[in-house]
């Protein structure tokens, strides 16, 4: 190669460089599983809305779905992957508008947990309806024996009480 044709590659590959780097958020806010973590020095203030990082690739819930309504018993069906469990379980919740708990309970393992693949699940819950108001959460936790904080995960579901 030729000296011309090596220095091209040269200021070419400084030039993907620096366009990668001007391209690249990198003073911003991200959702972890901790919060909201900066990036940078974000010049913005922390985001307002709730951090909810996408758990979908360790757990996915098929029924009740976002914002359906749902009724007593309350039967919640899905797949998790067989870590998101602690002997064949983990504990669910329902709140109401205000995060009261209304129903508490575990869901099981449908077939064997011991993998990392995904791994089916129900739970059922019993509950009164809300006299006021008629939105809540339905919340599933991994089950964490470590009591570790930094290893709990969760997702929210909002729902409607029927």
């Amino acid at each position: 190669m030729t000296k011309k044709v090596i220095i091209s590659l040269i200021i070419l590959a400084m030039a993907a460089i620096v366009a990668a780097r001007i391209l690249t958020p990198e003073d911003t806010w991200i959702c972890t599983n901790s919060g909201w973590t900066n990036h940078g020095s974000p010049s913005s203030e922390i985001p307002a809305t709730p951090c909810e990082p996408d758990l979908s690739d360790l757990i996915q819930v098929n029924f009740p779905k976002p914002n359906g309504l749902v009724s007593s018993p309350l039967k919640i069906t899905g797949k998790a992957r067989g870590s998101w469990f602690f002997e064949a379980s983990f504990p669910v919740t329902l709140v109401n508008w205000d995060g009261l708990i209304i129903a508490e309970g575990v869901a099981q393992a449908t077939s064997d947990w011991m993998t990392e693949d995904f791994v089916p699940f129900e739970a059922t819950l019993e509950f009164e309806k809300p006299t006021y108001k008629n939105n809540g959460a339905l919340i599933l936790k991994n089950d964490n024996p470590s009591g570790l904080s930094q290893n709990d995960k969760s997702i929210e579901i909002p729902i409607l009480f029927k």
